[in-house]
């Protein structure tokens, strides 16, 4: 009986513990059930108390803990961050914990530099793709061309207005009326000769050297040949005349190119690389001289040497034909003693200048640089020149470019050598672009003749070089001058046109202009 008395006991006790123990481990629900729960039971109110120590000393830990693996956590997103860069982008920036100042205007600078580079592609990109265009060529000559004729006929009529009315017209258009006309021809001609086919050019070759050797004797013919200030070099009948060398110029840049291209490759013995090629040359320019105009002579021979050069012609026969026109020039020079005198008053700077203006040679030369000084920047004005009231000697025809410096000024001058620029361009690209030698020599030839004649007539009138008569292609005035470079200018046009694809461009273009003209007819009508 007192054993089960006992385990009885014991198991009550046993049952209270584990209610206490549930009670103190559930939420408790008020403060007054939480005091009457500790009340009861004194062994489950230690138990409760240690086990609030543990988690009090828990929480402390937990918290530092977190801590801890914050602290890593920033010091390994610290240890992944970029370096900061020093303005420019050229390196870390030193320490001190300062975030590095840009440089001012950095990035307007790049913002600018950017725009630049784009703007740049897109214009290289536009040119190149008008470069690759098969008409950009045609274009290129032709409307340097029209350009330069419409400049001259404003300027002929500018630069002889006072010449024209003294000399006896009555009208200060005389001079320009007559210019008009010859462009008009010239103009005509050139339309004409572009619509030309290379064979047409190769089977009239011939026909145009021979008949441009004979126009030019014609010049020694009594009754025939005429003389204008001491050159023999013009034809004249019923009132007209014409000056044959401007035509055998053209002729013999033609005949240059076909002979050459019949002689590609068979130019290695002495025979096949001068026959007929030097004897021609040496007839045309040896009729030019005798006629006393050796600065056309001298332009026919510096186009030979052109021709000959892209040619083929041996290298080894250039030094020949170099020694022999050398010698023949200086001949020339040391006959004339207007020649020796114009020579002198540019060696001398005009130095010597009752001589020279005594003689004539230094007067004309000095009024062209006082015209092209007294023009400035941007001129005196269309017109108003001082130098054409006739201070300046054939201010119309050779020193018509001075006249252009003192009414247009320097800009004036400069947009000439431009247009030319271009011109000459777009003859380089005719020789680069073909595969034919004869268009590659004819071309080659008339680049000589036209650009050539341009720069010495410029290089006189700035007084680079004597004063040896020859006028400005297009500009000055003169008929058989602009007729023949506008028909030069012709078949370099009908040259242009056999680069690929441009005759078929051509063709498109006029049935546009074809169809847009019918198209305005019909509103009208309407």
């Amino acid at each position: 009986m007192g054993r089960q008395a006992t385990a009885k006991a014991d198991e009550r006790r046993r049952r209270k513990l584990a209610k206490t123990t549930v009670a103190a481990t559930a939420p408790p629900t008020s403060k007054r059930s939480a005091a009457s729960t500790a009340t009861k039971s004194p062994d489950a109110t230690s138990a409760a108390k240690a086990r609030a120590g543990k988690s009090a000393a828990a929480k402390p830990a937990s918290k530092t803990a977190a801590r801890e693996a914050s602290g890593v956590k920033k010091t390994a997103k610290a240890g992944t961050k970029k370096p900061a860069q020093a303005p420019g982008g050229k390196g870390p920036a030193k320490a001190g914990g300062k975030k590095p100042a840009q440089a001012v205007g950095g990035k307007s600078s790049a913002k600018t530099a950017s725009a630049i580079r784009n703007a740049w592609d897109h214009v290289r990109g536009d040119v190149s793709g008008l470069s690759a265009h098969p008409l950009t060529t045609y274009f290129l000559i032709l409307v340097s061309v029209v350009l330069l004729t419409g400049l001259g006929l404003v300027m002929v009529l500018s630069a002889s207005s006072i010449t024209s009315y003294d000399g006896g017209a009555g009208s200060s258009f005389a001079y320009f009326n007559k210019q008009a006309i010859f462009a008009g021809v010239g103009l005509v001609l050139m339309a004409i000769a572009s619509r030309m086919s290379l064979q047409f050019w190769k089977r009239t070759a011939w026909a145009a050297i021979i008949g441009g050797l004979a126009m030019q004797a014609a010049v020694f013919a009594p009754g025939l040949g005429k003389e204008t200030k001491g050159n023999a070099n013009w034809i004249g009948f019923s009132g007209f005349q014409i000056q044959p060398s401007e035509f055998l110029k053209v002729a013999l840049a033609l005949w240059l190119g076909f002979i050459l291209a019949q002689k590609t490759g068979k130019m290695t013995t002495f025979g096949h690389a001068m026959i007929p090629v030097v004897p021609g040359v040496l007839a045309a320019a040896g009729l030019v001289v005798a006629g006393n105009d050796l600065g056309t002579g001298l332009v026919i021979m510096a186009m030979a040497i052109v021709c000959l050069w892209v040619g083929g012609f041996p290298m080894k026969y250039f030094l020949l034909l170099g020694s022999v026109l050398a010698a023949a020039v200086t001949f020339f020079v040391l006959s004339s003693q207007n020649r020796l005198n114009r020579i002198e008053a540019l060696l001398t700077g005009h130095a010597d200048q009752s001589a020279a203006d005594t003689m004539g040679q230094a007067w004309q030369s000095n009024h062209g640089l006082f015209s092209l000084a007294s023009g400035g920047w941007l001129g005196v004005g269309l017109g108003a020149s001082r130098e054409k009231w006739s201070w300046l000697p054939e201010a119309h025809n050779d020193f018509i470019f001075a006249i252009i410096g003192e009414e247009l000024g320097l800009v004036g001058t400069l947009v000439v050598v431009l247009i030319f620029a271009v011109l000459g361009f777009g003859m380089v690209r005719v020789v680069m672009r073909s595969n034919s030698v004869m268009v590659q020599v004819a071309t080659a030839g008339f680049f000589a003749l036209i650009i050539g004649q341009a720069g010495i007539n410029i290089g006189v009138v700035t007084g680079m070089l004597p004063v040896i008569g020859l006028p400005l292609p297009f500009v000055s005035y003169g008929g058989s001058s602009i007729i023949a470079s506008l028909l030069a200018v012709g078949v370099v046009l009908s040259f242009a046109r056999t680069e690929p694809g441009a005759e078929a461009a051509i063709a498109a273009n006029r049935d546009r202009l074809r169809s847009s003209l019918a198209v305005l007819v019909r509103k009208k009508r309407k």
